[in-house]
């Protein structure tokens, strides 16, 4: 059965998957972006370049790490779309008034309150799940994260720079997957998350850049809109700074020249980006935006590198 337009809302990444599902259930789908898996992708993979540069040990029980990178993804799914959800439940006035949003569930009103808390209370205990799966050091660290969760969806009307707080949110399990695989947190986890809050803040930028106008409409502050048509340029020294940090990270790991190699392929990848954007072109800038799941890959290749051979 067809879907109506109202059932997709128009960034969706996969339009088919969400087609396919019974009427029922479309809504749902849409409230935890299953069709756009990006958020997932970008959430995970700070966490995975810490376990693979923690070395990817996960106990006696997992030597190689594997099945901790599998409950890593498995939360960062599950907490991906609790916080989407959360996010549109406050935002539910603000996200009508624009147009790439009007069509989300709780905008739209294809979704009830009641219904939305209840789907938030759900993938919470997929969440919890997880976290009784870490050691207790990630266990208390990962729970450190709900405060700067909750608080995340007033930030645009607050400050200029609510993709700095973004970055705090979804860099935060760098800070996890260290202690759950050696029980500490030691320099290279926190020059790594320091970084990853750069890369987050370099691509939220990209991403807010399609909705500059309505924003402006309705009073919504973004670092697309304070850089204005300086955009290329902070993105491009936000990934500047997170590649200096990465590199700073590695070195006290492994303090030899050979090791900073392994980042060459992300330097080129997010210097591409950069050179490609067109802040005007919506299309082209989630596009851009959309790469950075790719981007996550090559950092976690160049993290694995180092942590098994230091």
């Amino acid at each position: 059965m067809a879907s109506a337009p109202s059932d997709i809302v128009p960034d969706s990444e996969q339009r088919g998957l969400i087609g396919a599902l019974p009427a029922a259930l479309r809504p749902y789908a849409s409230l935890i972006r299953l069709d756009r898996p990006i958020g997932v992708w970008l959430l995970f993979w700070p966490g995975a370049w810490a376990v693979a540069l923690a070395g990817m040990g996960g106990g006696p029980l997992d030597p190689f790490g594997w099945t901790l990178i599998a409950w890593l993804a498995l939360g960062a799914f599950a907490m991906r779309s609790a916080g989407c959800v959360y996010n549109d439940i406050v935002d539910r006035d603000l996200d009508a008034q624009v147009e790439r949003t009007r069509l989300r569930p709780l905008a739209s009103k294809r979704v009830s309150l009641k219904g939305a808390w209840a789907l938030l209370i759900g993938m919470s205990l997929i969440g919890l799940v997880v976290l009784l799966q870490l050691r207790p050091l990630a266990q208390f660290v990962a729970l450190g994260s709900l405060a700067l969760v909750a608080a995340y969806p007033f930030m645009k009307r607050i400050t200029w720079w609510p993709q700095a707080w973004l970055g705090l949110v979804f860099s935060w399990a760098a800070l996890v997957g260290w202690p759950a695989v050696r029980g500490t947190i030691d320099a290279p986890a926190l020059l790594l998350y320091a970084g990853s809050i750069f890369w987050v803040i370099g691509y939220d930028t990209t991403y807010a850049l399609q909705d500059k106008e309505d924003d402006a409409l309705v009073g919504v502050k973004s670092s697309a809109r304070a850089l204005g048509r300086h955009a290329r340029l902070g993105i491009a020294v936000c990934y500047l700074v997170a590649l200096t940090l990465w590199a700073a990270a590695f070195w006290s790991l492994r303090p030899q020249w050979l090791g900073l190699v392994a980042l060459a392929p992300m330097a080129a990848h997010l210097a591409l980006q950069v050179l490609r954007l067109r802040p005007d072109d919506h299309i082209q800038a989630l596009a851009t935006f959309r790469s950075n799941r790719f981007a996550g890959l090559l950092m976690f290749l160049a993290c694995l590198v180092v942590g098994t051979t230091a």
